[in-house]
């Protein structure tokens, strides 16, 4: 039988917040994410959905990028620079998708610089210029 002074507590600062009428659990203010997870999900998201689309447009699901934009629901110009990340530099989608380095760009940034050099954009994405 354990006495009253042998409890101990733990105390885990976290609050709670309700988010489309679910609770959401979020971490203290300070919490800093460990390296291992430097991957941003909205680019990771942004790159699938560039490689699904660009692989239905040449299946023949559709024939222009208006359509598709129709079909998914979403504004003709948000899905043409969204699109433009399935051309990105090989090496820059490896370790953007497969290795943990995170991105020293936004996502928006990333979808302008597809058409420069592929050298140049591994030195912007991952923060190499000097």
């Amino acid at each position: 039988m354990t006495k009253p002074d042998d409890t101990i507590r733990v105390l885990i600062p976290l609050n709670v917040r309700k988010k489309n009428g679910r609770p959401k659990i979020l971490p203290p203010a300070d919490y800093r994410p460990s390296e291992d997870q430097a991957q941003d999900p909205h680019i990771l998201r942004a790159i699938g959905r560039a490689w699904g689309w660009r692989r239905r447009m040449e299946a023949g699901e559709f024939a222009t990028i208006q359509e598709l934009a129709e079909a998914v629901g979403l504004a003709e110009r948000h899905v043409s620079r969204q699109l433009r990340l399935a051309n990105l530099a090989p090496e820059a989608l490896k370790r953007l998708t497969c290795g943990r380095e995170a991105s020293a760009v936004s996502l928006y940034d990333l979808s302008l610089m597809v058409g420069e050099d592929w050298s140049y954009q591994l030195r912007t994405t991952f923060g190499l210029i000097k």
